[in-house]
This record gives C-alpha cells, structure tokens and sequence, in this order.
C-alpha cells in the first residue's frame, strides 16, 4: 500500500521537471540586459557628451555631474530652423505618402486583376533601387522645373522611398477587410470614394497609423536626397545640418552632440505614443 510517506518521498518525476521548467532563467536575462545595454550605451553617450560644460568630450565623466545647457542653447540657436524644416518635409512626405499609398493599397488587396502581381513585383523592384541613382535622375528633374533646394521637391523625393513600402505595409492590412462591409456601405448608396473614406480607412487606422510613422522616420533621417537637391542654405534639413556642422564645431561637441539629441527626440515620442498601434498595424496582415 502506497502511504502519504512515500508518495512525498518521491515526488513525481514529471513535477520536477516542471519545476524546474518554472524557474527563471537568469543566464537568458543577464544575457539580454548586457546586450541592451552595449546597443543603448551611444545614445547615453550622446546625452552625456551634450551635457558636458564648454564641449569637453575627450575627458568627460561617465556621469553629468555638473551638466550645462549650454549646448542644447547654442543648438537650438544655429539647428533650430533646419530642425523646423525637417519637421515640414517629413509631415509632408506622410500626408502625400499616405494619400497615394493608402488608394493603391486597397486596390491592390481588394480587386482581382491579372497585372496585380505584377504591379507588387514593379513595387517591389522600386524599394531595390539604390537612392544614388534617384536622387541622381531627380537632380536632373528638378533644375529643369525650378524644384531645386525647395521643401516640395524634398517632399516628392522622400515620398519616392516611402510609398512602395506604405503600400506594402497596407495592402497586407486591407487584404483582411471584408468586401461585404464595403458591399452594404454601397447598397445604402454609398459611392466608391464615400465607402473608402468612411469606412475602409478607419478600420485601417492601424495600419494607417504604422505606415505613417515609418513614412515619417525614412523623410526624417534623409541625407542623401538632401545632400544631392539642395545647394543653398535657404532649404537645410537637420541631417544635412549636423553634417555641416561637424566642420564648423569640432571644438564644441556639446553642440554637435545636443543637436543629434533635439533630432532624436521627434522619432522617440512618436514611436512611444504609436507602439500599441505599430505592433497591431505590422502584424495586421500576417494571420486572417
């Protein structure tokens, strides 16, 4: 006869396992906070380094224990109209983006033609194309229309990166629309435009939002097409101002490195506000 004694003697051998299958793995943990910190450590540098008084870099404390803004003032002083025009170019390119991405997505995902797969090989091969040789076909566009070291024609040449990958990102989001709520929005008389406005594009706001947010980052960190299309200082991106910049203030990198911290800060707060609307709208498309 089995008695309570024995039974407690010898635990089950499937119970140790799940025992010790419910311990935390503490080497996996460790692991994973040595490797956060190395990939965060530059950007704490760089907070550090644009604290530091009259842009003492080379012996600077691992820690700001006297910080001076002194940067950040300086910064915002020579950087803060190249951040303004960043902010205008790359609000542009997600509202044009948005607009002509947004219709070709639904397109794309709703009507069955022969030449869909086409087109998506054609979208495709566009995002392959190295940026040189836009930016170098776009060079030679824009002096002949006047669009040279102006916000629109940065505009248009940063939408020309961000469009193929919005309609990507979208079409595999409204490919799980379906067509019968757009079929009673058209019953109740509804046109193709109306049914789309009104009731495709907010049940896509996910996807609108996620798609919006990358649009916004790849205008944001453009150097190449601002490098290539403007030649004045009149149109001045941040990223072609922090590039100039190092010439001029190798002595201050309190300066230089507060200026990279101020052209941070609009991709951290959007991508913290946006996250729950990231993770929905990237993901939207891969389980019907």
């Amino acid at each position: 006869m089995t008695t309570l004694d024995s039974v407690t003697a010898h635990p089950a051998p499937g119970g140790l396992r799940q025992r010790k299958g419910n311990r935390p793995k503490v080497g996996h943990t460790a692991v994973g906070i040595l490797l956060l910190a190395v990939m965060l450590f530059p950007v704490y540098w760089m907070i550090n380094a644009s604290l530091q008084p009259s842009g003492n870099t080379l012996t600077a404390d691992f820690l700001p224990l006297n910080p001076s803004f002194e940067g950040y003032e300086k910064a915002i002083a020579d950087q803060g109209p190249n951040l303004l025009t960043s902010l205008v170019i790359s609000l542009g390119t997600v509202v044009f983006s948005l607009a002509v991405a947004a219709p070709a997505a639904y397109m794309l995902a709703q009507f069955r033609f022969r030449w869909i797969n086409l087109a998506l090989l054609a979208i495709l091969i566009s995002q392959m194309i190295p940026g040189i040789v836009i930016a170098n076909a776009l060079y030679a566009a824009y002096n002949d229309l006047g669009l040279l070291n102006s916000i629109p024609g940065l505009i248009l040449a940063d939408s020309t990166h961000a469009i193929p990958f919005v309609i990507l990102i979208m079409r595999a989001f409204m490919m799980r629309i379906p067509s019968s709520i757009v079929e009673a929005a058209r019953v109740d008389g509804a046109g193709l435009v109306r049914a789309f406005v009104s009731i495709v594009l907010p049940i896509s706001r996910n996807s609108l939002i996620t798609a919006g947010l990358f649009a916004f980052l790849f205008s944001w960190s453009d150097f190449l097409f601002a490098l290539t299309l403007t030649t004045t200082e009149d149109v001045r991106p941040v990223t072609l101002g922090i590039y100039q910049y190092l010439g001029t203030q190798v002595s201050n990198w309190s300066a230089v490195m507060a200026t990279a911290v101020l052209s941070s800060l609009p991709a951290i707060v959007l991508l913290v506000l946006a996250q729950k609307y990231i993770a929905a709208g990237a993901t939207g498309g891969a389980v019907k």
